[in-house]
């Protein structure tokens, strides 16, 4: 068997190189050069534990090498991007190239399977699209399950950063194909790596339900967000409401924050939304407020100002953490850079920032003004202190640390 995986990202390579460390040939296709020698010279260009060791030992064995030319392969798995476009509008562009550059590479008897979080119908229109540019080939539907030359299915991840691959082996997997059949092809191809239950379904229900997962999520955070900004005016320690809350026996408010970020959670709801507008009330509303939360750390920014007594061009103001989530390096719709990039244009004297999973700021923030620097460098010399990320080195610091300081805790680290 040969495997070939489109797009080396937080998704794609992890998968790769697993399915390499079955001694299964494995090409990753990415189109970002540095992306392919980096993987080629057996290292990685993301942050995640254990990765580097398995990438190192595939690559070396020669089961695993980059490249950024599609080729012949038995299986074709689509790991890239898809972002929305202005509106929040669902952007399928990477999804439909990578399928353009499979197409002349199609064989009878290859399956093609998506990964990549998508709108309902994306599955089908990667079928119809493949007619079109093959009309030599036969596809799927759900009429002629047992006569067609190549399988198409929807197969969802469902990862967390920082514990990507255990989740890719032990977390259960839901497989929708065009037609069972292709159900059934893509759970045996899964079933070489996966440890857990692979779920067949019909490709339309695995895409909304990778969608709802995430929705689901939002609207639970959009719910602590708000409970965050009812406490701050009640004068109540929204942590320890929600310790309280949560010894309900079936209760489980996940925890506020700045905001939402990360490649689904901040993404997916916006699939559903523009999919049915008029039914998605609380999708849409809890979208609403996770997006407005990091205007709220920007008011409470002011208030930090106001008690030292100082203008702000007289200030020096830390950043703790630019990721979307702890222990990572993925800034990928981070409300902590959004605010950060806000904080630095409000017009302090200097604005220390402190991610320790980078080693140079993003283009927004290189300034004079702005400089990336160590924790303890951060503490030293601010004297308002920003929390945007629970990153372990920041859990360490005790809150004694900031004594002297002007502390906003956005994550709960010291306000407990």
């Amino acid at each position: 068997m040969k495997v070939s995986v489109i797009g080396l990202g937080y998704i794609g390579l992890p998968t790769a190189a697993l399915i390499a460390s079955k001694k299964i040939n494995v090409i990753g296709i990415d189109v970002n050069h540095f992306v392919v020698d980096t993987i080629n010279n057996a290292r990685i260009h993301i942050v995640e534990p254990n990765l580097e060791n398995l990438v190192k030992t595939s690559v070396e064995s020669g089961y695993f090498i980059a490249s950024d030319t599609v080729e012949k392969a038995d299986v074709f798995l689509v790991a890239v991007p898809t972002p929305f476009k202005d509106h929040n509008k669902p952007d399928l562009s990477f999804v439909e190239l990578a399928i353009k550059n499979i197409a002349p590479n199609l064989e009878q008897g290859n399956l093609i399977i998506l990964e990549s979080t998508s709108p309902v119908g994306s599955t089908e229109k990667i079928r119809d699209l493949l007619m079109d540019i093959r009309p030599d080939l036969t596809f799927p539907n759900q009429k002629n399950q047992d006569i067609c030359d190549i399988s198409i299915a929807y197969c969802p991840e469902r990862v967390l950063p920082g514990n990507i691959l255990n989740e890719l082996v032990n977390n259960d997997r839901v497989i929708g194909g065009i037609s069972i059949n292709c159900s059934k092809k893509a759970k045996e191809f899964y079933k070489i790596f996966v440890n857990s239950d692979c779920v067949i379904t019909d490709c339309r229900t695995a895409e909304l339900s990778k969608l709802v997962e995430n929705s689901f999520r939002d609207i639970n955070i959009a719910f602590a967000n708000e409970l965050s900004i009812i406490s701050d005016k009640l004068n109540i320690n929204v942590w320890e409401l929600l310790n309280l809350a949560n010894r309900h026996p079936r209760v489980n408010i996940l925890n506020p924050g700045p905001g939402v970020g990360g490649h689904c959670i901040a993404v997916d709801p916006w699939f559903i939304i523009d999919s049915a507008p008029d039914d998605s009330k609380i999708i849409k509303l809890a979208r609403d407020i996770n997006d407005q939360k990091p205007f709220y750390i920007l008011k409470k920014i002011e208030e930090a100002v106001f008690k030292t007594n100082k203008s702000m061009s007289d200030l020096d103001i830390a950043c703790l953490g630019l990721a979307f989530k702890a222990d990572v390096d993925d800034l990928r719709e981070s409300p902590a850079l959004k605010i950060t990039i806000n904080v630095g244009r409000l017009g302090f004297r200097k604005l220390y920032i402190v991610e320790p999973n980078i080693k140079k700021l993003p283009s927004e923030l290189e300034s004079n003004s702005s400089e990336l620097v160590e924790l303890k460098k951060a503490i030293t010399s601010a004297e308002i202190i920003l929390l945007l990320v629970d990153h372990a080195e920041f859990k360490k610091t005790k809150k004694e640390s900031f004594d002297g300081k002007v502390l906003v805790d956005t994550r709960g680290i010291w306000s407990e």
